[in-house]
């Protein structure tokens, strides 16, 4: 008996000196509009690649991508903040937790958990490879005539940052300049697509596809709807965020958090749809894959844009790797029974950082990377599984609106997940072929 108390006592330490110690720290008392600017502040890498994919796509089918996956992820978003109080007395504060519920312990983990992973170390590679290309960016603009420095430079820049503030001990000081983020992403939107208005319609612009194959163009296709889904990526931390939210018998926590995302997703519209459809305007098939390298004038406010672009990365990543260093630290910790200690998480977060900047260095094509991991990573995560999730939980009558909509979203998400992969992998081996590596 006195051996189970101490077995007990000493696992309770143990998960205590984890969580002193593991980045997510959740205090359920922020305010509606403190999920309007995290939500906000996740436009980022995806928006700067939306004129391309415009390109890829042409104005018809490229207009009615963007609006229907604008409504579509507005939808679930509504579902899955139904669903973080679905169950009388409980709050699903994480995605896992909600997929457990859903699938089961054992198979909810190993659906959730890899798909997470997936997620968010890639998008810290998409941020190692956004912060070093607008890094140089920068330096090419002020520095015009200096001699040429590598990308690969830039990225290790970047990344240096990163092996110091992986080290923080939660979101708390990162949650302080949200709001900042969100004002960031909002303007370095606006610059871009003011300056390509004020740059006006290009001298023989074209607006037909680019490659002159029908293959070619189905597959730019394909990659293009990875692009689109990466930039609309952000269900899976909507329950996170409003796990930080209070919530009441007399006013549960979704009438706050679904104020807050309709707001978001009105300033997500006024950055993402001007970006891509005038910067498709004044480009035509010519545009970058991120419409800041097709802008070089007026040089200050495109540095300034580049800036603001470094800025969002670094904040971006951090948000994106804390989970996985909870994770690590914690099956090292209470699986594998290593101490844990400060040296512990200076490897483990170390190791993360340097793998992450290891592979942007090496893989730094922003267009194919989106389209790939849009598709692979992020279409599960944003459109199918909320939708098969809601679909087990609220069990809605067949053939009903709701039963019709969520079976749409399924299919369109499976097809993404498919398809997207397969352009954006043909568009990194093509941009293999004629780069030298670590250049």
């Amino acid at each position: 008996m006195d051996y189970k108390n101490e077995t007990t006592e000493n696992q309770t330490e143990t998960r205590s000196a984890t969580d002193a110690r593991l980045p997510i720290n959740t205090v359920a008392k922020a305010k509606w509009w403190y999920s309007t600017f995290q939500i906000v502040s996740v436009v980022g890498a995806g928006v700067l690649t939306l004129p391309y994919s415009m390109s890829s796509l042409a104005w018809g089918p490229g207009i009615a991508i963007m609006v229907l996956s604008w409504i579509f992820t507005l939808f679930i978003q509504w579902q899955m903040v139904e669903m973080h109080e679905m169950v009388p007395g409980k709050r699903f504060n994480g995605y896992l937790e909600l997929g457990q519920y859903v699938f089961g312990e054992n198979l909810g983990f190993y659906i959730i958990v890899p798909q997470r992973f997936m997620v968010e170390i890639g998008l810290g590679i998409v941020y190692m490879v956004t912060g070093g290309t607008s890094m140089k960016q920068v330096h090419d603009l002020v520095c015009y005539d200096c001699n040429d420095i590598k990308l690969t430079y830039f990225i290790m820049i970047f990344a240096s940052v990163h092996f110091v503030l992986s080290h923080l001990h939660n979101f708390n000081p990162i949650n302080g300049v949200s709001l900042a983020t969100a004002v960031i992403s909002m303007s370095y939107s606006t610059i871009a697509w003011v300056a390509s208005a004020e740059r006006g319609v290009q001298p023989n612009v074209d607006y037909g596809y680019k490659d002159t194959k029908t293959a070619g163009i189905v597959l730019n296709m394909f990659a293009a709807l990875g692009d689109v889904a990466f930039a609309y990526a952000d269900n899976s931390s909507v329950l996170e965020i409003q796990a930080t939210i209070l919530s009441t018998p007399e006013k549960p926590s979704k009438i706050p958090m679904w104020r807050g995302v309709i707001v978001a997703y009105i300033v997500v519209a006024l950055c993402y749809f001007p970006v891509a459809f005038i910067g498709y305007w004044a480009f035509g098939n010519s545009v970058d894959d991120n419409i800041l390298l097709s802008l070089r004038k007026p040089v200050w406010l495109i540095v300034m844009a580049n800036l603001f672009v470094v800025i969002h990365a670094i904040r971006s990543y951090q948000i994106y790797a804390m989970p996985v260093f909870d994770m690590v630290e914690s099956t090292l910790v209470e699986k594998l029974k290593f101490k844990s200690t400060w040296y512990l998480r200076f490897i483990t977060r170390n190791i993360y950082v340097a793998l992450t900047m290891f592979i942007a260095m090496t893989f730094p094509f922003f267009k194919g990377l989106l389209g790939f991991l849009g598709g692979f990573a992020f279409a599960p995560t944003t459109y199918f599984l909320p939708c098969i999730m809601w679909l087990a939980m609220r069990k809605p009558k067949r053939f009903s609106p709701s039963w019709c909509i969520n079976w749409i979203c399924i299919i369109m998400g499976v097809l993404i997940m498919i398809i997207a992969p397969i352009g954006g992998l043909r568009q990194i081996i093509m941009s293999a072929k004629t780069y030298t590596f670590y250049s």
